[in-house]
């Protein structure tokens, strides 16, 4: 499982729907919302 970097919750890598790669990395989101809100502003999501 992975976590959505917005919200937090669990995404199932294999079934979502929603994702997008960020410097090389995939990022997976449970929903349109929340995917839209990570690509307008990545680091605001992200640690470090």
């Amino acid at each position: 499982m992975a976590k959505d970097p917005v919200c937090g919750m669990d995404v199932d890598e294999k079934t979502a729907k929603h994702k997008t790669t960020y410097k090389g990395k995939t990022y997976y989101f449970c929903a349109p919302g929340c995917l839209k809100a990570f690509e307008t502003n990545p680091q605001k999501y992200l640690k470090g």
